[in-house]
């Protein structure tokens, strides 16, 4: 056996993690976050990558420094019961309950719509779904192979084809950095990029993916749990890179963009407009190509990682049929229900997020802090209450209740949707006292 893998590996293995997570909202934030940035665009893209890209390298290091081969297995160190219920929010919410669906929908909107009539929409994201989801669902089948689908094929056309904009852009600028910046990115730049950042999600997507990445690692031949753990935060790290390094690229030409363009709505429409200055309407194929391949890589790997997931809470379960049900499910959300479904699930990834990010610091720290129950159950339990209060603050208006919105104002950073942190941080030291009396 092999006690390490090859820097050839490596880097495939880190590009199909780049490529898995990097889908269409990944192109469009540092867009829009360039143009509103303006002259301000260097300290709101450093606040962006604090969480646009460290939040998902600490979720994937979180795996490997914890050595846990599942989400599932990570959030055992609570209790069972809370590795079942917050498992299964996860993947049903990332995946065919919500992100998964809104793949098809993105690459429908910013990549083929633009070409068909309006009155044949409906029926062309029909059409256009079951076969995105068939051919997700077809590359999904063997999940060895995701290595060579997504790292070593569709993750370097992505790049080819984005590379064209980049260094056209670089080339030919539309503008400098005069622009004035917009709305908070004036007086805190850094804080509203990390808000950003934060809000791309990724950290959920790391503790999915990094179950992807641990698999292809022992599929490579590694065995031993420590090579695997340094291997995947390798593996991270050069994911992490590039994203880094595409996000400032883009954000860049969002600010840039401004010489010649008004400010947006959103940064779909500024890279369409970036699109066609640059290429005409060749540059209307061009973006339909990125944003396609960028939201079909992300589907897969969302799909395969359900069924690994699946199969493992249930056993006795079959991959194929859970893949199978993941494609359909999504496939029919995309074109029945989708924007209603919006709205019901965001309140869930609010819940979520705030365990998911707590989850990944103490499966971090794990080397200084430990294991114990007793440290995880409690800070999570701090946790979940104001997670609770996010969840229900975005729920539709007559959902909402008012007196838990109240308290909600209450709690420090609640306004940038990040009042967890102290009840967090307060649970976190009461369990480790907790740990250490107890020798847990």
């Amino acid at each position: 056996m092999n006690n390490r893998l090859s820097w050839r590996n490596s880097l495939f293995i880190g590009s199909m993690l780049f490529g898995l997570f990097f889908g269409a909202g990944n192109l469009i934030f540092p867009v829009f976050l360039g143009q509103q940035a303006g002259h301000n665009v260097g300290l709101a893209v450093f606040g962006f990558l604090l969480t646009g890209i460290g939040l998902p390298l600490l979720g994937v290091a979180g795996m490997g420094l914890t050595r846990s081969n599942s989400v599932f297995e990570l959030s055992e160190h609570v209790n069972r019961p809370f590795a079942y219920i917050f498992t299964l929010l996860l993947y049903l919410t990332i995946g065919p309950f919500f992100a998964t669906p809104r793949l098809a929908t993105t690459s429908f909107q910013m990549g083929v719509s633009p070409f068909i009539p309006l009155v044949h929409h409906r029926l062309v994201l029909a059409i256009f779904s079951v076969v995105f989801f068939a051919t997700a669902w077809w590359f999904a089948r063997k999940p060895s192979k995701l290595m060579t689908y997504v790292g070593k094929w569709l993750t370097p056309i992505f790049l080819i084809l984005l590379g064209i904009l980049i260094v056209t852009a670089l080339v030919k600028p539309m503008g400098d950095f005069s622009a004035l910046p917009q709305g908070m990115y004036k007086k805190s730049p850094v804080l509203t990029g990390f808000t950003e950042g934060y809000n791309t999600m990724d950290a959920l997507a790391s503790l999915v993916f990094g179950v992807v990445v641990i698999d292809s690692i022992k599929d490579l031949g590694i065995t031993k749990p420590a090579q695997i753990a340094k291997e995947t935060i390798k593996s991270g790290a050069i994911s992490i890179v590039l994203m880094g390094i595409l996000y400032s690229l883009l954000a860049i030409i969002g600010t840039m963009s401004l010489g010649k363009l008004h400010l947006a709505e959103n940064g779909g429409t500024t890279l369409a407009q970036v699109f066609n200055y640059y290429f005409g309407s060749v540059g209307s194929l061009l973006l339909a190509l990125i944003v396609i391949i960028a939201c079909l890589k992300t589907a897969i790997g969302l799909i395969s990682s359900f069924g690994d997931s699946m199969t493992e809470m249930f056993p006795g379960t079959n991959y194929q049929l859970m893949i199978g049900v993941a494609s359909v499910v999504s496939c029919v959300i995309a074109n029945l229900g989708l924007t209603n479904l919006i709205k019901y699930s965001t309140p869930v990834l609010m819940f979520i997020y705030p365990l998911a990010i707590v989850l990944i610091l103490l499966a971090v720290l794990s080397p200084i802090l430990g294991t114990s129950k007793w440290l995880y159950g409690i800070t999570l339990l701090f946790t979940i209450v104001p997670a609770i209060f996010a969840g229900i603050e975005n729920l539709p208006k007559n959902l909402q209740i008012h007196s838990i919105l109240t308290i909600n104002q209450l709690l420090p950073f609640s306004s940038m949707g990040l009042g967890w942190i102290i009840p967090a941080l307060i649970g976190l030291i009461v369990g480790y006292i907790l740990s250490k009396l107890n020798h847990i």
